[in-house]
């Protein structure tokens, strides 16, 4: 017999993120959707300063959030 972990609930995973821009240095909180993939990627415009960041969102098992921001040029 096997034994899994058991699957997390998409409530309790993280909804927002704070990143800061890797362009302006102002942190900026972004929207995430655990329902896309536990890996995604997408271009998404600084509030701030409107330049494109390349971002890197990885959900771990437990819902926690990891994510990079990147510039176009990186």
């Amino acid at each position: 017999m096997t034994v899994s972990e058991p699957v997390p609930d998409p409530a309790d995973f993280d909804r927002v993120a704070d990143v800061t821009c890797p362009y302006c240095g102002e942190e900026v909180e972004v929207i995430l959707d655990p329902g896309g993939a536990s890996h995604q990627q997408y271009v998404e415009d600084c509030e701030v300063c409107c330049r494109p960041w390349h971002l890197d969102v990885r959900w771990d098992r437990r819902g926690d959030a990891s994510v990079t921001a990147r510039t176009e040029e990186q």
